[in-house]
């Protein structure tokens, strides 16, 4: 049985010198979050509602109409409204997808398809893996790769989850398909990982340069926040990026800054960092592709 084990060293003082295409010092990855619909309701079979981020949460065993109707809103206007920015930026993202909630919008997931944009598996809902049997997991992966094969016509290659369960990585790799998966924060650069003898390729994310700060304290108090902490990450991360080019991962979602005053920061980080030379906007896709083509030399860490 694979455990998960924590590693305090990572690439220590060895910090690899990589390069990406066309000498970037930073790779920009935008992910969407599209789990609208996916979340927990009674709806869903659920005992309790989805908790809101607005403190007030409906209490017991009952439908949160109002807190729905949120949720909702992030694939009625925010999913087109962070489209168009994109589209109007021309960068390329990555689509973290609960299937359930693509399931559940054919024609945004088209579009996302159509745009040339990536998804990657989110589970099948927007639930934490550790609430489920370990037979449950393993269907949850299953569906949710079948489902986002059909909608995409090519095999599910990445998976992120919302609360990972002590099995995930072992289901994942039992599963097979899988390129990449997502379920930590533990650097800012790719590394590759032992499961059972497999090796497994990370591709780290991030909570800090994320969105759901609005909803969390110490959070956001102005949208313009938001765009000072990615500013300040992104500068970080480029001057380090002279001698050691970095990863950058941000994290979005439809009903948070897919509202009006909440979209313009997204517009004017992506700005902003198009401003500089040398930033590659890619999506998870293709830095996974790019570390398996040039640093698969890397050693394999404690996972």
């Amino acid at each position: 049985m694979y455990v998960v084990k924590r590693d305090f060293v990572g690439y220590g003082q060895d910090y690899p010198k990589i390069e990406w295409p066309n000498g970037a010092r930073i790779a920009v990855s935008l992910v969407v979050n599209f789990e609208e619909g996916s979340e927990k309701t009674p709806l869903n079979g659920d005992e309790y509602p989805e908790a809101s981020g607005d403190g007030f949460t409906v209490r017991g065993r009952r439908r949160d109409v109002r807190n729905e109707s949120a949720f909702d809103y992030g694939t009625r206007r925010g999913f087109w409204r962070l489209m168009g920015i994109f589209d109007k930026q021309e960068v390329k993202i990555t689509v973290f997808g609960c299937a359930m909630a693509l399931e559940m919008n054919r024609d945004a997931a088209q579009t996302i398809v159509d745009a040339g944009h990536e998804i990657i598996s989110h589970g099948y809902r927007w639930i934490p893996h550790y609430e489920l049997s370990r037979e449950e997991e393993r269907e949850h992966i299953r569906r949710a790769a079948d489902v986002i094969e059909d909608i995409t016509g090519s095999t599910c290659l990445g998976w992120f989850s919302r609360n990972p369960s002590d099995s995930t990585r072992e289901l994942l790799v039992e599963h097979g398909g899988f390129l990449y998966e997502c379920d930590s924060m533990a650097d800012d650069l790719p590394y590759f990982i032992d499961v059972l003898g497999k090796r497994v390729l990370v591709i780290p994310y991030s909570l800090e340069l994320n969105d759901g700060r609005f909803g969390r304290a110490p959070g956001y108090s102005e949208p313009r926040d938001f765009f000072l902490r990615l500013k300040e990450a992104f500068d970080c991360l480029y001057e380090e990026g002279e001698t050691h080019p970095k990863m950058m991962s941000v994290g979005l979602h439809l009903r948070t800054v897919g509202r009006p005053a909440r979209a313009t920061p997204v517009e004017e980080f992506i700005e902003y960092a198009k401003s500089h030379p040398d930033v590659w906007f890619a999506r998870r896709i293709d830095i996974s592709r790019w570390w398996l083509d040039n640093y698969s030399h890397l050693p394999t860490q404690p996972g």
